[in-house]
């Protein structure tokens, strides 16, 4: 039965996704919908697409293990990081009516400055891919009894999240989040209510996570060591996250620059509520049954990602099942194409179209297809060869984009002399030092830049200012 519904709920999101893709005519519309998202549609990518497997299955189980002081990424750094890209960049990206958040590098800083963070970002992508593609491959693996190996589900799973993507793009994502957001939420509102009551009530599980030290954002046995880890944490979803291509896609999705700030930042809110609805199921779950715990001894690390699914089906009545698993699979689907998407989107513009200047708009969309494909199976390796937990992947996929992107980005959209020399020293030094020294991070990336720039010009500045980029954007779309 649980099988059955699984399929077909497959089935139905594949037939939205295809549905979704006979408005795709061009790039455009393959990339950012056609910048026509109503804020309905806005707020529900924004937030469907941040609601993933790592929110449902990692970051509730490391919460259920360590409390708050193990996730201040997720939720706290990803709901700062949609406030901050809304209230700072949202009418920014959309005036300058670019394709990518690559093209915002390549207009400010020249082509070299665009190809470096492009890369960075595209890189990043891998584990955030990666992660989702994985709890894909779990869930099948799980329903199956693990008659289907971990890997073949993985891949089965990217499967059925490629064909809908690669066809529709934007359209695919936007039609198929707005489907997932309704069952996310009431998927899992519905279970929060049958765990609590088990666990006895919600009073109690609040109550014995508190005596625990569950909410213990900060313990006063924390050393050095840990509050560099604990921000180095934040600060790569809160900032990390911003210079991504997905956000910048949701932004410039919508309807006009009004819609853009206001559904990233409901998206956002919505996202920060509901995403403490999975760590009170899994707390909960450990309170009804202590022998969950058990998990956290493991030596694989992605074990404790399996309380809720254990607890699903070995504990609660099929309807349960099948809202758990539904709401389960709307998360991972509709986060999984994004992440497709939004790497395809970069690599595409940023990286292989400067060398093939003069492509028609029915060639830029077929190349487009083919990255998606080609990326589709670098993450799918990735996944099959990863230990990490889906929460350790989508952070350190951020630390990429905060040390080669972050910096670039806020100097070029409010430093007027921010240039491609102060750029490229950001770029390289940063992703450099992270490499060596990994979280002293805060203390090098912002000296490199504004020592790059304000040195003597060994590399000539290849950019533009934003006021001239705004008012090119705006002569363009006077144009069009």
């Amino acid at each position: 039965m649980l099988l059955t519904f699984v399929i077909a709920y497959l089935t139905v999101t594949i037939c939205i996704g295809l549905f979704a893709a006979r408005r795709v005519h061009g790039a455009k519309d393959y990339l950012v919908a056609g910048r026509s998202l109503p804020l309905y549609m806005n707020v529900a990518t924004v937030f469907a697409t941040w609601f993933g497997a790592e929110t449902v299955l990692s970051v509730s189980a490391t919460f259920a293990k360590d409390g708050l002081n193990g996730i201040p990424g997720d939720p706290f750094g990803a709901t700062v990081c949609l406030v901050l890209a809304a209230l700072l960049f949202a009418k920014l990206f959309y005036r300058l009516n670019l394709l990518t958040i690559g093209d915002f590098y390549k207009v400010r800083y020249g082509k070299s400055v665009e190809v470096l963070t492009s890369v960075a970002i595209v890189v990043s992508y891998l584990g955030w891919t990666s992660a989702q593609l994985t709890a894909l491959g779990l869930v099948i693996h799980v329903l199956s009894s693990g008659a289907i190996d971990l890997n073949h589900a993985i891949m089965m799973g990217a499967a059925v999240v490629l064909v809908y993507t690669v066809f529709g793009g934007m359209w695919s994502v936007a039609f198929t989040d707005l489907f997932q957001t309704v069952v996310i939420v009431v998927g899992l509102m519905a279970v929060a209510l049958l765990v609590g009551d088990n666990a006895g009530g919600f009073d109690t599980v609040i109550a014995q996570a508190a005596a625990d030290g569950k909410f213990d954002m900060f313990p006063s046995d924390m050393d050095a060591a840990a509050w560099w880890a604990m921000a180095g944490a934040f600060f790569a979803f809160a900032f990390g996250s911003i210079p991504q291509q997905d956000v910048f896609q949701r932004m410039t999705s919508a309807k006009d620059e009004k819609t853009a700030v206001r559904g990233t930042v409901i998206g956002a809110m919505m996202y920060f509520v509901f995403a403490f609805i999975p760590l009170y199921i899994a707390y909960a779950a450990l309170i009804a049954h202590p022998e969950l715990k058990a998990l956290f001894e493991s030596e694989d690390a992605r074990a404790i990602q399996r309380i809720l699914p254990d607890l699903v089906l070995g504990q609660m009545p099929m309807w349960a099942q099948i809202l758990f698993f539904g709401a389960l699979l709307s998360a991972i689907l509709s986060t999984a194409s994004g992440a497709l998407l939004a790497p395809t989107a970069t690599f595409t513009e940023n990286v292989l179209k400067p060398f093939v200047p003069h492509m028609s708009d029915r060639q830029f969309l077929l190349l487009l297809r083919v990255t998606l494909v080609s990326f589709t199976a670098c993450a799918l390796l990735f996944a099959m060869n990863s230990t990490s937990t889906m929460y350790e992947m989508v952070q350190n996929a951020y630390n990429v984009t905060l040390t080669g992107a972050f910096v670039p980005l806020v100097a070029g959209a409010f430093w007027r002399r921010a240039n491609t020399q102060g750029a490229l020293f950001s770029v390289v030094l940063g992703v450099g030092t992270w490499l060596v020294f990994n979280f002293w991070i805060p203390d090098t990336l912002i000296p490199a830049n504004l020592l790059g720039s304000l040195l003597p010009a060994i590399f000539p500045n290849r950019g533009q200012s934003i006021t001239s980029a705004l008012g090119h954007a705006a002569h363009d779309s006077t144009v069009r």
